[in-house]
């Protein structure tokens, strides 16, 4: 008997129109999120032009700018 109770309790409960419109409102809101999320995702940049040889290459290329001999710090 006392779950026929606690049974039709918790159904009259989760049918009643204030946990609907709740459930609703929440799932509404976090489709929003989620459109939004993706809308301003940056998507990954996945560029496999360059193998790892070539990249290595290029930064040994990059030169750094020279300090002058006359310099105050010695830097």
């Amino acid at each position: 008997m006392f779950t026929k109770e606690m049974f039709g309790f918790l159904f009259k409960v989760i049918t009643s129109w204030q946990i609907i419109v709740v459930t609703v409102v929440l799932v509404i809101y976090f489709s929003l999120v989620s459109y939004v999320a993706r809308l301003y995702h940056r998507p990954r940049r996945m560029d496999f032009s360059f193998s790892t040889k070539q990249k290595k290459e290029k930064l040994q290329t990059v030169q750094l700018p020279e300090t002058s001999a006359d310099d105050d710090l010695g830097l």
